[in-house]
Formats: structure tokens, C-alpha cells, sequence
């Protein structure tokens, strides 16, 4: 499964939105398939709950959902490696009170650099969804714009 992923994210660095979701069930395997692409392509991976979360604490609560974009570009700028960023753990993105399309804002990113990300929801005929429906997070979205790779 490294070598076909690995592959994918050679093909898609002449795409316009070079994004790679990985999708699966809960411990299906996806982090652990992050590890191994960090590993072979010395990148590491950036923790997106930890980091930015850490960086988000310095920041009056009030003000968050200002800079919360601008911090993860920031980030992004350190941790990415050879036009490739590797993202994990990006729950935090999903947090209402910070006004951010998750999707929207991983697609942008991907417009300069390859992505690969853990989707920490699901993949149903083509739609994208993050928490049950009614949940305050639930986000839906279509695929258009990334390539999705499931993991079963």
C-alpha cells in the first residue's frame, strides 16, 4: 500500500490542487501509512491538533478564529519538505468557533504544495463527512478538487 501511495504522490505534482486524502475507519491503518510516507520521504509529519493547538493557546480566545489560518500556513512553511506536507490529527480544524472550512483550507494549501492528509471522517458515494449528521461539527463536502485514497 506505501508503494501505490507513494506513487500517487509523485502523479499528482502536476495536478492544480495537488491534495491526497487518506480515508479509512477509525484504526484502519492511516497514520501508520503517514509514518511509513514520512519515513521513506524524510518529511515530517505535522500534528495538526498538537501544534497548532499549542499555538492557538497563545492566542486571546476571542481572536482565534482570526489568525487560526494564518497560524497553519506558518506551520505548514516549517514542517513541509520538498514541496510535500504531511498532515495528521486535524480535528482541530473542525472546531466551530475557529470559522473554518477544513477542506477549503487544505485544498488552498495544496494549490502551492503536494498534501497528504488523515481525513478523520468518511467517504459515502463520493461525499466527504466529518461527525454524524446533526453532530455541531458535521461538515459534508464534495470530492471535487483532491484525490482520495481509502484505506480498508
Amino acid at each position: 500500500m506505501i508503494d501505490a501511495l507513494d506513487r500517487l504522490v509523485e502523479d499528482i505534482s502536476k495536478l492544480n490542487s495537488k491534495l491526497i486524502l487518506l480515508i479509512g475507519p477509525p484504526r484502519s491503518g492511516k497514520s501508520d501509512l503517514l509514518g511509513q510516507l514520512s519515513a521513506r520521504r524524510q518529511t515530517p509529519v505535522l500534528n495538526v491538533g498538537a501544534v497548532l493547538g499549542r499555538e492557538l493557546l497563545t492566542v486571546p480566545g476571542t481572536r482565534r478564529h482570526l489568525q487560526a489560518a494564518d497560524l497553519l500556513k506558518g506551520l505548514a512553511d516549517e514542517v513541509a519538505g520538498n514541496g510535500l506536507l504531511l498532515m495528521d490529527n486535524i480535528e482541530l480544524l473542525f472546531d466551530r468557533t475557529l470559522h473554518i472550512s477544513p477542506l477549503d483550507l487544505l485544498r488552498r494549501h495544496a494549490q502551492a504544495r503536494r498534501i497528504v492528509s488523515v481525513w478523520p471522517g468518511d467517504l459515502r458515494e463520493n461525499r466527504l463527512s466529518y461527525a454524524a449528521t446533526g453532530h455541531p461539527e458535521h461538515q459534508d463536502y464534495g470530492i471535487d478538487g483532491l484525490v482520495p485514497f481509502e484505506i480498508n
